[in-house]
């Protein structure tokens, strides 16, 4: 029996579904720790899990004494291994990510080919960050600068056709990939304005993403604005909330930072009184609980949780959006 795509998934939802990312050991590091993750989460019945994907990165080696060497490095190695690993451990869809950051063309047509071998259709596909070395975006050499050309690449793939004109059958059973992308209720960072911002994920929508899963936000408001903005820019595929429960002191300066987010006043004045991470923590459970009561109650399409190692926070909180494990 052909199991569902998430995209599926998401748009014949009649209730408010769960899913969370996990991030690839760092190299040298077990699986376990993933494992330990979702065991902790699975009782919630999670739609879907994705699996983050990080850029190589190049640093500097001594070779001999005043001669060093740039090597590439991937610190969090093996999506694509890790999503099989899950996918054969739970019966749960599993999403790997697929970035144009730090790869070449051929090397994503390869791990297309891999994740088809495995039976994995499901993808969301990004750009990616931007080197550490490096002030803007610059695409590895034969690699892509934008998702929506990652995007073109899989539907060539879909269409039986690889790169340099080649051909393939590893589709079998009608099988094709389908693929959700990335949406900033706060505007990409990036982007010259809101509008140039819409532009370029409606591309991406009418090149055939079937769903949107947001940045993070700490503003209901900001979510709802934004998905007001899609529908009247035509967009009306399902759009996933992104959550990130705030976990330490460092969040408070780290988050607005790294994913250029504005806090609310209103937890702003919360967080200024924190004085441990146990007290943010305390913090963020208890809006993030109430960020997912009420976009429960908006009857979004899925609550989807960036874990970062905050399984117990966010089982505290499905616990309590839930009322018991179960279905929301």
């Amino acid at each position: 029996m052909k199991r569902q795509s998430v995209t599926e998934i998401l748009r014949q939802a009649d209730e408010t579904l769960f899913s969370f990312e996990v991030l690839p050991p760092l190299k040298g590091k077990s699986i376990d720790q993933i494992y330990k993750t979702i065991d902790r989460l699975l009782p919630f019945h999670p739609a879907f899990i994705e699996v983050t994907t990080h850029r190589s990165d190049y640093s500097y080696r001594e070779v001999m004494p005043g001669q060093y060497v740039r090597i590439e490095d991937r610190l969090r190695p093996g999506t694509v291994a890790v999503s099989c690993a899950i996918k054969q451990k739970y019966n749960v869809p599993v999403v790997p990510h697929i970035i144009c950051s730090g790869n070449t063309r051929q090397e994503t047509e390869n791990e297309l080919i891999d994740l088809a071998f495995f039976d994995i259709f499901d993808l969301l596909v990004l750009r990616g960050d931007k080197s550490k070395a490096d002030n803007r975006f610059i695409p590895k050499e034969g690699g892509w600068s934008y998702a929506s050309e990652l995007c073109c690449q899989i539907n060539e793939f879909n269409s039986g056709r690889l790169l340099f004109g080649d051909s393939h059958d590893m589709l079998a059973g009608g099988r094709a990939f389908s693929y959700g992308v990335a949406g900033y209720p706060e505007k990409h960072d990036e982007a010259m304005s809101p509008q140039a911002d819409m532009d370029a994920l409606k591309k991406k929508v009418d090149m055939g993403a079937g769903y949107i899963v947001t940045q993070m936000f700490f503003d209901n408001r900001k979510y709802f604005n934004f998905v007001e903005r899609c529908q009247k820019a035509g967009i009306d595929i399902p759009i996933v909330p992104g959550l990130k429960p705030l976990g330490t002191l460092n969040h408070r300066t780290m988050l607005p930072r790294t994913f250029h987010i504005d806090f609310p006043d209103r937890l702003v004045g919360k967080l200024q009184r924190c004085e441990t991470n146990d007290d943010v923590k305390k913090v963020g459970v208890e809006w993030c609980i109430r960020q997912c009561q009420e976009l429960k109650e908006a009857k979004v399409p899925c609550l989807h949780f960036y874990t970062m190692n905050a399984a117990a926070a966010i089982e505290s909180i499905m616990t309590e959006v839930k009322g018991g494990k179960g279905k929301v």
